[in-house]
């Protein structure tokens, strides 16, 4: 029973099928002069178009990377070195996931002024500080779309109205990993000028992320060489992930109705756990229905996973990416050490069901009582 889907996702059936294609049928190199090339290049163009249709943008505003982590540090060290001269002002929220912290912690050792913002209690950043923290000197405000710990959705529309009343020269940009593919995007509408995603998260496949860059805005590439993906991100595609993403698209059928039947799921979730007695909710009401935060205070969460691990359920005490670690996330909204250390976080995907709730209701009851019982 898997409910760790914010880490990675099982590939759906499409998407094994579209890279099994592309590796037996279509894998001359997309670059080449000839119709083995030609046919190569179909397969990513159509995914291209695949991924402009679901997030409301133009096909040649989609670029192809390895991962969610390139698509982050393509565009926050390509736009910062792209606007340097105009500002030095970064700003980002102190919950971000670690591939745009860390990234945003190099370019504050090359010199760019960090403007950190803390979130509230319910995991949101107040749209309020992000107004008072973009000024003139501002060339880039990264915020996240959704919390990959606590499913907060955070006020990137405010991010966008505060650069715009400003007159920074900043661009926008917003990692929407943990929202893609689970609530309807219209990247027009949310008014950022660059946006990352990541095919894993949606029963695609590892190794392929997405980057957007708003036509008319111009960064710096990380990778050069061959001049692949219009000079963006150099190195031949891997068409077969790629197609593989377009599977995994294609197989998201309604994402409206998908999220209608999460948010009743996650309400279940939350009264059965609730009942036990044994746990308290971090996530808050307006949070993505995809992610639940829960303490079981007086449990460390690794002994809790190991429990439920020999139950055959997964789930994890925050990023994947954290190995282990207590979850900054949770320490910035200002829960207790007690909370943090006895963090579980339950993701869900469209294959999770009731009787998974169910199972996992029963096992955290059995290991709080084993646990009492070795301790007596």
């Amino acid at each position: 029973m898997y409910l760790d889907n914010s880490a990675t996702t099982k590939p759906c059936e499409r998407a094994i099928q579209n890279i099994n294609l592309a590796l037996s049928d279509y894998w001359g190199n997309p670059s080449s002069l000839y119709s083995m090339g030609f046919q190569a290049q179909m397969l990513v163009d159509d995914t291209r178009k695949a991924l402009s249709a679901m997030l409301h943008c133009r096909e040649d505003e989609i670029y192809f990377t390895g991962s969610g982590t390139e698509s982050n540090n393509t565009a926050l060290i390509g736009a910062a070195h792209a606007r340097q001269r105009r500002g030095k002002r970064i700003v980002t929220t102190a919950i971000e996931h670690p591939s745009v912290l860390e990234t945003i912690k190099r370019l504050e050792n090359d010199g760019f002024e960090v403007i950190y913002l803390k979130p509230q209690a319910n995991g949101m950043v107040c749209a309020e500080d992000i107004k008072n923290s973009v000024n003139k000197d501002t060339i880039l405000v990264s915020i996240m779309l959704v919390n990959n710990e606590t499913g907060a959705i955070q006020p990137i529309k405010a991010a966008a109205d505060a650069i715009k009343a400003s007159g920074a020269p900043a661009l926008l940009h917003c990692d929407g990993v943990q929202a893609f593919g689970k609530m309807p995007i219209n990247l027009n509408e949310l008014g950022v000028d660059l946006f990352t995603a990541s095919a894993h998260k949606i029963h695609g496949p590892k190794g392929v992320g997405v980057l957007y860059v708003k036509k008319g805005v111009t960064i710096k590439p990380l990778l050069t060489g061959g001049g692949q993906e219009k000079n963006m991100r150099s190195g031949t595609e891997a068409v077969p992930l790629i197609y593989g993403l377009k599977g995994a698209v294609d197989s998201l059928g309604n994402i409206s109705e998908n999220l209608k039947k999460q948010k009743e799921l996650l309400s279940y979730a939350k009264d059965c756990l609730t009942d036990t007695g044994l746990v308290t909710i971090n996530s808050s009401d307006e949070s993505l229905p995809y992610v639940l935060n829960v303490s079981v205070e007086g449990y460390r969460s690794e002994t809790l996973l190991h429990f439920l691990e020999a139950e055959g359920i997964y789930v994890s005490s925050g990023s994947a990416c954290a190995k282990g670690e207590g979850s900054y996330v949770l320490r910035e909204m200002g829960l207790s050490r007690k909370a943090v250390d006895s963090a579980l976080r339950i993701s869900f995907s469209r294959d999770n069901t009731k009787e998974d709730i169910d199972a996992l209701k029963s096992a955290l009851i059995s290991a709080t009582q084993k646990l009492r019982r070795s301790i007596k």
